[in-house]
């Protein structure tokens, strides 16, 4: 009975709040509405101060850099900080076992020197504004949701022509909000000649690694240093050694005074996809059928991987890239299965569920969560087909290849790729009904016995054998799992449209900010440690200490730099602070944001949330969710003690 009685009173205790404290991912645009509370927790800039038209302001110092990261700029020279990993794939490009930047890093020492990307872009925030009236102009309610959406995709491309016309690098994007209820036009542009500054070896830039990936303590050296380049009128250019030094209308003082817990911050950045309204089947078949199988895949592929990088350093070159990408989902999702399960979210989303049907019979809401029910039930079975071909057939780069997909030939190793042939091939054979295969499939299966070795030869010794393989399961992926796929997603979302309606009706003194699309958001909150366990307490700052502690020269993970041990064994640098907590509320997307002081002033590099906070993708808990930041001065200490490269003060302003 008092079991019962506890997990009642807790399911009461997590659907009472309306906005958990430092919950939420803000629209910079719309920032005036969140400014009163910023304010009250200690932020002593302005809305203006935060995104602004009209002059400039913090927006104009962060960039997206890449396809999935966030950058800052730090002088007036377009310098710019992001993380190590978020640099990690151009860093590569570099290496090679004559020179190893990755292991030994990188410094230019002079702008001659700097390293040029190509490919590599970075988008700044130009302006944001709600457009639904102009992209749903004409619609109709009679309208098929194909219809909508054709109508949509006409009047978002119009708009976003007219606006691109100009040139001078401006792209555009028309995002759907709220499940389509509202649509925003974002105005960037894009810069496309940019540098490789500084990188630290990677025993900084990864120290701990894959062991240490999402958890804390962590005492990671997460940044590297680019300079966007300009064309002499100061607008994108292709690369050219005539190009100059961006000059920024903005960019970021840097804070020496440190953290302490308490201490007011925000992330600046392009935060990826998260899922804060969806229904409890959507997170059912997350916790108890994604996460677990694509774990499991994807287990199976590191340690594969692995075996072969730890016997040559060519080949760890070749695939730290590719280890490393695969690995972080892989961390990730066993944090977010734990986490789900922990803050029983399931029940606690079907309680909500269950309140939000008394409330709305009688409504145009009435029965929502039930059909939503009914369409994942529907969906699952195929869409786990749809993973299964994701995590398997399109993980072999023999196949990926016959699907005419790019694999660089000087980071392939074709060892590995049989063996995860092998491993792959037989997960999807065995995990999936025949139905979800292609005839070619079955057929030859049944030609080889089921062996799924023999196969691995025919397909790597014989190119007509890898591509008819490829095609088929492509064809079958692209033309019956895929499409239906899409149909039921598209039911899902647009039930999903009148949801979040209700929703909003159902509490309309509840702040609902949208869902992550990688575009420019605000998060706030403080310096904070946390408890994951009963009689356990993280405190929020971890130190060089820490990395000391863990110094392992037979542990690849964390065998550091020798200089670093040197620079401890002289002492004053004990008490460096390496990293620090905090409770801004961030995802994929995040990574090389900027975190900011109340004063508007850089203190960290976002890089990272802890291990037992990883759903907050789909539920954010203030107690236990928790963003990881490199200690800005971390990584001033590392530029100047390990790579030497403390010339490049000259151009950062420093407040204390």
């Amino acid at each position: 009975m008092k079991r019962r009685l506890l997990a009642a009173a807790l399911l009461l205790c997590m659907t009472a709040p309306l906005l958990k404290a430092d919950e939420g991912m803000w629209l910079p645009a719309l920032i005036s509405q969140r400014i009163g509370d910023m304010q009250a927790k200690g932020f002593k800039l302005t809305a203006e101060d935060i995104y602004s038209v009209n002059q400039a302001s913090l927006k104009d110092a962060v960039v997206l850099f890449g396809s999935g990261c966030t950058g800052e700029l730090v002088s007036g020279e377009g310098l710019l900080f992001t993380n190590h990993h978020c640099g990690y794939s151009y860093i590569q490009r570099h290496s090679s076992v004559e020179h190893d930047y990755l292991k030994d890093g990188f410094w230019a020492l002079t702008r001659a020197d700097e390293l040029p990307n190509p490919g590599l872009t970075v988008r700044f925030l130009e302006r944001m504004e709600d457009v639904t009236a102009v992209v749903l102009k004409g619609y109709k309610a009679k309208m098929t949701e194909d219809q909508r959406q054709e109508l949509v995709k006409k009047n978002a491309r119009k708009l976003r022509d007219q606006i691109e016309k100009e040139g001078n690098g401006i792209k555009t994007s028309v995002e759907a909000l709220y499940y389509g209820n509202q649509y925003f036009l974002f105005v960037f542009r894009e810069y496309r000649d940019v540098r490789l500054v500084g990188a630290p070896p990677s025993s900084i830039g990864k120290f701990g690694g894959e062991t240490d990936n999402w958890m804390w303590p962590r005492h990671t050296g997460d940044f590297s240093i680019f300079r966007i380049y300009a064309g002499p009128d100061n607008l994108p250019a292709d690369y050219s050694v005539d190009n100059v030094p961006y000059r920024p209308k903005k960019f970021m003082k840097i804070s020496t005074a440190g953290v302490k817990e308490g201490d007011f911050t925000f992330v600046y950045g392009c935060p990826g996809s998260t899922q804060e309204y969806v229904h409890s089947e959507a997170v059912r078949y997350i916790q108890d059928v994604s996460d677990p199988e694509k774990i499991a895949l994807r287990t199976a592929r590191l340690n594969l991987m692995k075996k072969y990088m730890d016997q040559s350093q060519a080949v760890r070159i070749q695939y730290s890239s590719k280890y490393a990408s695969v690995a972080n989902a892989w961390k990730k999702w066993q944090g977010e299965e734990k986490g789900l399960r922990k803050n029983l979210v399931v029940p606690v989303k079907q309680e909500y569920e269950k309140r939000f049907e008394e409330w709305a019979v009688g409504t145009r809401y009435e029965g929502l969560t039930t059909r939503l029910a009914q369409l994942y039930a529907a969906r699952n079975p195929i869409y786990r087909a749809y993973e299964y071909y994701n995590e398997t057939v399109r993980a072999v780069e023999k196949i990926q290849k016959g699907m005419g997909r790019v694999v660089l030939a000087k980071d392939y190793y074709q060892p590995i790729d049989e063996e995860i042939f092998v491993a792959m091939m037989e997960a999807f054979d065995k995990a999936l009904d025949d139905s979800y295969k292609p005839a070619y499939f079955l057929e030859t299966r049944a030609e080889f016995g089921g062996n799924m070795e023999v196969w691995k030869d025919s397909v790597f010794a014989n190119p007509e054998r890898a591509k008819a393989l490829a095609v088929a399961l492509d064809k079958h992926y692209s033309q019956q799992i895929a499409p239906v796929v899409k149909e039921l997603s598209q039911s899902i979302t647009l039930l999903y449209r009148d949801y979040m309606q209700g929703q909003m009706e159902f509490e309309p003194q509840k702040a609902f900010y949208p869902d992550a699309n990688l575009t420019l958001r605000v998060a706030y909150g403080k310096v904070e440690g946390y408890q994951p366990l009963d009689a356990v307490y993280y405190r929020p700052v971890s130190t060089l200490k820490g990395i000391i502690e863990k110094d392992n020269p037979d542990i690849f993970d964390y065998n550091i730099p020798q200089v670093l041990r040197d620079i401890y064994a002289r002492g004053g640098f004990q008490d460096q602070p390496v990293c620090f907590l905090a409770t801004n509320h961030t995802t994929g997307g995040n990574s090389g944001s900027p975190v900011l002081n109340a004063d508007g002033h850089l203190i960290g590099i976002n890089f990272d949330r802890v291990w037992e906070g990883t759903m907050s993708d789909l539920v954010f808990d203030p107690e236990i969710c928790r963003n990881i930041s490199l200690d800005v001065r971390y990584l001033l200490f590392v530029i100047k003690e390990v790579g030497h490269a403390d010339y490049l003060f000259n151009e950062m302003v420093f407040v204390n």
